[in-house]
């Protein structure tokens, strides 16, 4: 467990950039703290491992005030990941990985050994560790960088907008890959980060902090969603923070209706009753969809792929009623396509009945 106790950090100028913070982070989760640039979210995670030192309170993981702790071995057993990775560019990808395990008295033979099994974890081919960082791209970099802190198996992990220098495709693709990590290994995260989505979509509970290094709430991200505790956590969370909400409601219930369906041999010859058909492939799984023209145009001698129209999102089981909509809202027929375990479709989602059970949610 990590605690903050009454902390409050001056600088020399006067700056307040933590006003007397109290916080605990529970072991085994994964907090973000969150808030716009200059709030002291990042000076409070550095606090952790004294690469930071409060003015006044004190800082406790596992039952001891870090200010007593030696800061060398306080950050050998804290892993710590920073933007772009902040790989030594003068090794090799394998050397990064193996530096702290070496630190820590591990021979380099053994230290790099292990290293290949960490690499694998975080889902980088070994054939990645004989390069220099110069050589990957910039997502391969970052998984470097988790991977590097992970080597030693500490089990706190301190993350300093890890995934902000990378396209959106990259930094969902590194989103999904923590929480499949954290999955795994319930490490003690402490995530920063400015962006509230990625907060909400990572974090057990979330703490934003506002002007002045004030914590303005700290919950768990669908009560934050819910229940903003003031309006600058709302702005702060902004107008989609219905749609954000409904990440955290279970759709297993949600009806599952009937659609229109068509194997790839049969477009030629159909006369559609509704405006629009699914196409599916021979296994069962979804091609894309189909509307009268689409038909005429593949009797005319057009290819299937160029007649019919993108499935959109996927409903899959287990899903939440964001994902419902999500994928009744891509859908050119209105009708989000639901698939089973396997991809293959077992009917679709409307979403007037997300409309509803969020309704039914409100009212229970």
């Amino acid at each position: 467990m990590i605690s903050f106790h009454d902390v409050h950090k001056v600088y020399d100028d006067g700056t307040i950039a933590v006003n007397r913070l109290n916080l605990e982070v529970p072991q085994g989760t994964l907090t973000v703290f969150v808030g716009p640039s200059g709030c002291g979210k990042t000076t409070s995670m550095r606090m952790i491992n004294r690469m930071a030192e409060p003015t006044s309170g004190n800082v406790v993981v596992n039952g001891a005030d870090v200010a007593t702790v030696d800061p060398v071995r306080l950050r050998l057993g804290i892993g710590y990941v920073i933007q772009g990775g902040g790989l030594m560019p003068h090794q090799r990808v394998i050397d990064n990985v193996a530096t702290v395990p070496v630190l820590k008295g591990m021979s380099r033979r053994a230290a790099r050994k292990a290293a290949y099994a960490v690499l694998e974890r975080v889902g980088l081919s070994a054939k990645l560790a004989t390069r220099y960082p110069a050589q990957l791209s910039g997502g391969e970099q970052q998984r470097v960088g988790v991977a590097r802190a992970l080597a030693a198996d500490p089990p706190i992990l301190l993350m300093d907008e890890p995934f902000s220098a990378v396209d959106p495709i990259v930094r969902h693709e590194l989103q999904r890959e923590i929480l499949r990590l954290q999955a795994e290994l319930r490490k003690t995260i402490v995530f920063v980060t400015h962006d509230i989505d990625e907060a909400v979509r990572l974090a057990d509970r979330v703490a934003v902090f506002g002007p002045g290094g004030s914590l303005q709430q700290y919950e768990e991200p669908a009560r934050l969603l819910s229940h903003p505790a003031n309006d600058f956590v709302a702005r702060m969370i902004g107008a989609g923070r219905g749609y954000r909400w409904l990440q955290f409601l279970d759709a297993t219930q949600l009806p599952v209706h009937d659609l229109p369906r068509l194997t790839a041999s049969e477009v030629a010859g159909a006369q559609l009753h509704d405006d629009w058909a699914l196409v599916v492939k021979s296994d069962g799984t979804p091609l894309g969809w189909i509307d009268e023209a689409g038909v005429a145009q593949h009797r005319d001698g057009a290819p299937l792929p160029d007649s019919i129209t993108s499935v959109g999102a996927l409903f899959r089981p287990n899903g939440n009623l964001s994902q419902a909509l999500d994928a009744a809202l891509s859908s050119p027929a209105a009708m989000g396509v639901a698939v089973d375990k396997e991809g293959k479709v077992t009917g679709g989602v409307r979403a007037g009945d997300v409309l509803a059970a969020l309704d039914s949610h409100r009212r229970h």
